[in-house]
């Protein structure tokens, strides 16, 4: 079971250096888009309780609001 764990925690860590990188290039709109959207989606997956439609519809929000910050 230690194995799993290990494992799963180096991909994880693996995806976000991967997924980090990527943000590089971003303009500051995209960056805060991208930010929204993925704080609006643990928003909307902690108030519906993991609801796929309440962290989609969360992640929808927030970027939304993530790209009208400072425009």
């Amino acid at each position: 079971m230690n194995t799993k764990s290990n494992i799963a925690t180096i991909a994880i860590s693996a995806a976000l250096l991967i997924g980090l990188s990527a943000c590089s290039g971003m303009s500051d709109r995209d960056r805060n888009t991208a930010i929204g959207a993925g704080a609006g989606a643990v928003g909307g997956a902690v108030l519906t309780g993991g609801s796929a439609v309440g962290t989609v519809g969360g992640a929808a929000v927030g970027g939304l609001i993530g790209r009208e910050i400072k425009k």
